[in-house]
């Protein structure tokens, strides 16, 4: 495991500090009680940081859930910022601040800060939708004293960006892309087609293209393009109305979506630091249902006429996306991909040089996935985060400077710095401290700090970094704290790694979650948790939806495989999945839980549920025709029918990789991975769950196997949720997920 730097001062002092810490920690494990669904809502959300400009604040936004009325409403806090890193001795147990909520009496969401910190951006749907707000922040006291909307979009406002000149605002709109003219023109437009929309007894649609529908909802033939306005332009006692559709201008027209679809992440667009240009991401192929290759587009924002953007890496058929201007405008990083199509390809850290155009590629001796990262003030080091095994680590790589590999590539001296689960890093305008956010399986997001210039160790190996472990890297220090209370009420168990030799002779990792009160002289029946991806794994991180804390909370051992396909074990590691669906990663994951069984006494074998969603979803289908070792099978949007799946998804870039063409090109691999097929041998109980709105994986996938198991007359039941997608996210639907799932698990354990 990863350890930090610690120091108590003195020998007594460190000596009274163990001492306290160790009574504190018997007397509040005696009052500790089992994680319960209740507490899971009652959590606060925490999202990431935005510092400001003067470094002394740091605003974000928390989301609240209200499980009785079945709403998540996001708010803006705030909390001061120290200059320095707290005392060791106070740093476990003590934030930089309290932490204050602003804006009691609307939702507020994505704060940003005006260049000069006297101002912030957010977004609410308190009139008209989602819109952009600008609220005026003082600085000495930490509060808000007025607010006012800045756009009234028909199509909402949503995303929204601050012009390092502090004039404009750029934001993110669904429109309709024939809706052309002047911006007034084009806002009347947008409005006319949804009133009609709205007044239509009619509720057909027409496609003519693929990709008609993403994720959980149609297109209903509107495109994400992003506007840009001028902050006070709309000033108090003017017509907003009249005022937005003056000044949003639309810098993206065309049939094409600005930015492209995503699932969270970095930003997909950014601002020059003169304010004068964007650089935006965009897919502009043809047929986007078969394409990663996303574009860097480069348009200026104050032209009335900016001709064609200007496409930078038209020379790479894959995807490159997240651009982010340094500070002094000599350069655009950004990430890449090299393989078209390959949406699971490794994410590379990439320099675009403005003035001659000349590319470099950061992440030569680099096997790992770059995820989010950030510029220093002065330029010089780029700061960003990449999975390894179980964590997110944050490493720095300077581009000042550069050496030669054997292969005669340059290659940029880098550091691993911070150890944990890290995302959504920022730095101080001082360049001396990391602000980012921290999770583990133990606690959802808090936000962190670390120093920035911290010796760290080198990471410009090859591999995975396999010496890591003998660095001592600086886990940094809470800034918030606000979930603190009602964890500190609740028992929770550290997972517990192990290794294995899984399929090929490769050494796999896994994990096992004890429940509360354990004790290992006791049996215990087992939840069997397949991650989802597959390019995905099972980390030291927190999840809402599939919580192994809360699944081991009534008295189970969960465990946890990362099979051969998982991420930050290298790309080998990863691609391995490729075209074998079936082979390897079962063969992992039985040879995991023959390892568990073997080598942990309180194991009960005889008492095992195997559980997933999405490719776990699909390897318990797997599961099925294949062992009847589990006395019962979870199967959450699992593909069930190779050949029928590829026909109902949207992203079929997709299965077209995976299963290395379509089914007319290459029948008998997605015969062969089918688990359909093998439907004479299911003899397992099992729960079907599936979303209507899952175009990902659609319903039909779990109807079919729910109809299998029940004309085989196999034990079966199902769960649809018509409202919910690939991700069950409505708060009581998820308390009848997690509680129908545990039933289930519960009825066929306990025979």
């Amino acid at each position: 495991m990863l350890e930090a730097q610690v120091g108590f001062g003195s020998f007594w002092t460190g000596l009274r500090t163990v001492a306290f810490l160790f009574l504190l920690a018997l007397s509040c494990a005696a009052q500790k009680r089992p994680f319960e669904f209740r507490d899971m809502m009652a959590l606060k959300r925490v999202e990431e940081p935005a510092v400001s400009p003067d470094s002394k604040w740091v605003l974000f936004a928390a989301v609240d859930v209200d499980l009785s009325a079945n709403t998540k409403t996001p708010h803006v806090w705030v909390v001061p910022l120290l200059g320095e890193r707290p005392s060791q001795a106070k740093a476990p147990v003590e934030a930089s601040g309290e932490a204050q909520r602003l804006i009691l009496d609307q939702d507020a969401d994505r704060p940003r800060w005006a260049p000069d910190g006297k101002r912030f951006a957010f977004v609410s749907s308190k009139e008209n939708g989602s819109q952009v707000w600008i609220a005026d922040f003082d600085r000495t006291s930490g509060t808000v004293t007025s607010r006012r909307r800045l756009t009234n979009i028909a199509t909402g406002a949503d995303r929204e960006l601050w012009s390092p000149d502090g004039k404009n605002i750029l934001f993110a709109s669904n429109v309709f892309p024939e809706c052309t003219g002047t911006a007034t023109e084009e806002a009347n437009c947008n409005e006319q087609k949804l009133k009609q929309a709205r007044d239509s007894k009619v509720s057909a649609q027409i496609f003519n293209h693929l990709l008609y529908r993403h994720w959980n909802g149609y297109k209903e033939s509107k495109r994400s393009h992003l506007f840009v306005t001028p902050v006070d332009a709309c000033l108090p006692g003017s017509s907003n109305h009249a005022c937005a559709y003056a000044t949003a201008r639309d810098l993206t027209p065309g049939d094409h979506d600005v930015p492209p679809f995503q699932l969270g992440g970095q930003d997909m667009y950014a601002f020059s630091p003169d304010g004068q240009e964007i650089c935006y991401t965009s897919n502009q192929d043809e047929t986007e249902a078969i394409s990663t290759n996303n574009d860097l587009f480069l348009v200026p924002v104050n032209s009335i006429s900016s001709g064609e953007p200007k496409n930078i890496t038209a020379d790479n058929k894959a995807a490159d996306e997240t651009p982010l201007y340094s500070p002094d405008g000599r350069y655009i990083a950004y990430r890449a991909q090299t393989r078209p199509g390959h949406e699971s390809d490794r994410w590379r850290l990439m320099l675009y040089e403005r003035k001659t155009g000349q590319k470099t590629d950061l992440s030569v001796g680099f096997d790992q996935w770059v995820t989010s990262f950030v510029w220093s003030p002065n330029s010089k080091i780029i700061y960003f985060t990449a999975d390894r095994r179980m964590h997110s680590l944050i490493y720095a790589v300077n581009i000042s400077s550069q050496t030669k590999d054997s292969a005669s590539k340059a290659e940029f001296p880098r550091r691993v710095l911070v150890g944990g689960y890290n995302d959504d890093p920022s730095v101080t305008t001082d360049g001396k401290t990391l602000v980012f956010t921290r999770m583990s399986t133990m606690a959802p997001n808090e936000i962190f700090a670390a120093e920035a210039l911290g010796q760290g160790c080198e990471a410009n190996t090859n591999g995975v970094d396999d010496d890591i472990e003998n660095c001592l890297l600086s886990e940094g220090w809470p800034v918030t704290q606000i979930n603190e209370h009602l964890l500190s009420e609740i028992s929770m168990a550290n997972p517990q790694p192990f290794w294995f030799q899984g399929a090929r002779g490769d050494q796999v990792q896994g994990a096992l979650v004890t429940p509360p009160n354990f004790d290992s002289n006791k049996k215990y029946p087992v939840k069997f948790l397949v991650h989802g991806g597959p390019e995905g794994a099972w980390d030291d991180d927190w999840s809402y939806r599939w919580n192994p804390e809360l699944f081991a909370a009534d008295g189970y051992v969960v465990v946890t495989i990362n099979f051969h396909g998982s991420t930050g074990y290298g790309q080998k590691f990863t691609d391995a999945i490729n075209g074998e669906w079936g082979g390897a990663p079962f063969e992992d994951l039985m040879k995991g839980l023959d390892y568990v069984e073997q080598r942990y006494s309180f194991i009960d074998k005889n008492r095992e549920c195997a559980l997933g969603a999405s490719y776990g979803g699909y390897m318990a289908n797997w599961i099925l025709g294949h062992t009847n070792r589990f006395k019962c099978v979870v199967s959450h949007d699992g593909m069930f029918n190779t050949q029928s799946a590829w026909g109902t998804t949207e992203e079929l870039w997709f299965n077209e990789w995976e299963f290395q063409g379509t089914p007319y090109t290459n029948r008998e691999l997605y015969r062969k991975w089918s688990p359909h097929l093998s439907a004479t041998n299911f003899k397992t109980p099992t729960l079907v769950i599936h979303g209507q709105l899952d175009y990902r994986l659609d319903v039909s996938e779990g109807f079919q196997l729910f109809t299998t198991l029940q004309r085989l007359g196999v034990p079966s039941k199902m769960l649809y949720f018509p409202d919910e997608g690939h991700w069950v996210l409505k708060p009581q639907n998820s308390e009848l997920w997690y509680k129908t799932v545990n039933d289930w698990v519960r009825q066929w354990v306990s025979r």
